[in-house]
C-alpha cells in the first residue's frame, strides 16, 4: 500500500532531518505545523511505532484525527480518536485538558501541537508526558506559535542542552505562502500581535494586543483642554457605563465610570460639555441613543460585532503604539494591561479575561475612532 505524505518545504525538512530526542519548534501561523505533524506521526506509526498526538482542546484533536483518517486508509476508532496502522503501530489523540489520561501509557513519539496553549504545560510534561517516553526512549516534538514567555518558551530556550534542539521560523519562512498576504497582515494587525503570531517573537505579556511598554508610554495627566470627541460604552448586566472625552491632541480630558439606571445614565449624557459622541448601540443601547437623538444630542451609535470590535481595537492599538493618545494612571491602564486577543476562524477576537471588565478599553477605542472621524481621518464609516 502506497501512502502519499505532504511534500515538505525546505524549512520543514530541517526539522524532519533533526536527530535530537526533544525538538521544540516555535513558528508563526501558517508555517506548516499541521503538515509537519502529519509527516512525523504517520512516518513513525507505519513503522510500528506508538504515537501520541496532544492538542490543547478536544476540538483540535478531533479535527486533526479527521484530517489524518482522510489521508491514510487504516482502521480507526472515532470514539477513542485512535488510528491503527500496519505493524501494530498506532496514533492516539489526547487533549491537554486531561493529560492524566496518559498515565500508564508508553510511546515512541509524542507530538505536542500548539504547546504554548496547553494548560499547565510544565506539570503536564513532567508528570504525564515525559514518563510515557521512558520505556522506548521515545522522542517528543513541541510545536507552537508563542504565547508570551511561558513554559513553552522555557523549553525553547533549552537549545544546546543534551538531546534538545530548537527551531524558530516565521510565516515568511513558508515558501508556499505569498509574502504579499503576510505584508497585508502586518499593515492590518497591531504590531505586537503581528510580531508574535507571524514573526514568532514572544511578547512580554502573552496575549496583550497593545504592548505593556507602549501602554505605559501613553500615561498622561487628565487634560484641561476642550473636549472634541466622546466615546461611551453603555453598561450591560454587572458592567459599568464609561464615558471618555478626548481633546484635540488625543488626550483624555473627561472620564466618568459609574453604575446607574437608564434614566440617570441619559441625564448624565445630556449634561456633558458639547462634542460629538460615538456610543455602543448594541442591545439596550439602541433605544437610549434614539431617545437622546430625538432631544438633539449629537450622538451616533456603533453596534459591536466581531468585525467592528476588531477594527476598533486595531485602531486603538495603533494609536497607543504610535503615542498618539494619552490617558491617566488608574482603571483605564489596568484594563488595557489585562486586555487580550485570540485568533479565531473568523479573525481576531478582543476581550477582557473572564471575570474582568473592558468597559474603559471600549470607551477609549470609541473615543479615538470618533476623534479620527472628526479630524477626517477615520478608517471606517459607521451607519
Amino acid at each position: 500500500m502506497r501512502i502519499e505524505l505532504p511534500n515538505p518545504h525546505i524549512n520543514q525538512k530541517k526539522i524532519l532531518e533533526c536527530d535530537r530526542r526533544f525538538i521544540v519548534v516555535m513558528c508563526g501561523r501558517r508555517f506548516g505545523k499541521s503538515e509537519l505533524s502529519q509527516i512525523l506521526s504517520i512516518s513513525e506509526a507505519i513503522k510500528g511505532g506508538q504515537v501520541a498526538y496532544i492538542t490543547p482542546t478536544y476540538k483540535l484533536a478531533k479535527a486533526f484525527f479527521e484530517r489524518l483518517t482522510a489521508a491514510i486508509p487504516f482502521k480507526n476508532n472515532i470514539s477513542n480518536l485512535k488510528i491503527y496502522c500496519p505493524n501494530n503501530g498506532s496514533i492516539e489523540f489526547y487533549t491537554g485538558e486531561r493529560l492524566d489520561n496518559l498515565r500508564g501509557r508508553k510511546f515512541n513519539l509524542v507530538i505536542i501541537d500548539e504547546a504554548a496553549f496547553i494548560p499547565d504545560l510544565e506539570s503536564g510534561w513532567q508528570n504525564s508526558i515525559r514518563p510515557t517516553l521512558t520505556d522506548y526512549e521515545g522522542k517528543a516534538v513541541f510545536l507552537s506559535t508563542p504565547r508570551g514567555k511561558n513554559f513553552f518558551y522555557s523549553m525553547f530556550m533549552k537549545q544546546g542542552e543534551n538531546d534538545w534542539q530548537s527551531f524558530k521560523f516565521s510565516t515568511y519562512d513558508n515558501p508556499y505562502i505569498n509574502t504579499r498576504e503576510i505584508d497585508e497582515a502586518r499593515l492590518q494587525l497591531p504590531e505586537v500581535v503581528f510580531e508574535q503570531e507571524y514573526l514568532a517573537n514572544p511578547s512580554e505579556n502573552s496575549a496583550n494586543p497593545f504592548g505593556n511598554a507602549y501602554i505605559k508610554n501613553c500615561i498622561r495627566p487628565v487634560s484641561s483642554q476642550q473636549i472634541v470627541s466622546y466615546g461611551i460604552d453603555l453598561a450591560k448586566s454587572v458592567d459599568f457605563t464609561v464615558i471618555i472625552g478626548l481633546d484635540n491632541g488625543g488626550n483624555v480630558a473627561y472620564f466618568d465610570r459609574f453604575q446607574m439606571d437608564w434614566h440617570n445614565t441619559k441625564e448624565t449624557i445630556r449634561r456633558l460639555p458639547v462634542a460629538p459622541i460615538l456610543a455602543d448601540s448594541t442591545g439596550v443601547g439602541d433605544p437610549i441613543l434614539e431617545d437622546l437623538k430625538r432631544e438633539g444630542i449629537n450622538i451616533e451609535g456603533l453596534k459591536f460585532t466581531s468585525q467592528s470590535k476588531q477594527q476598533l481595537m486595531e485602531g486603538l492599538a495603533q494609536a497607543i503604539q504610535q503615542g498618539k493618545i494619552g490617558y491617566p494612571e488608574g482603571v483605564i491602564v489596568d484594563e488595557l494591561d489585562i486586555f487580550e486577543y485570540q485568533f479565531t476562524a473568523n479573525g481576531v477576537r478582543y476581550s477582557a479575561p473572564s471575570g474582568f471588565h473592558d468597559d474603559c478599553v471600549m470607551a477609549l477605542a470609541l473615543a479615538w475612532q470618533n476623534h479620527n472621524i472628526k479630524r477626517g481621518s477615520g478608517r471606517y464609516a459607521f451607519a
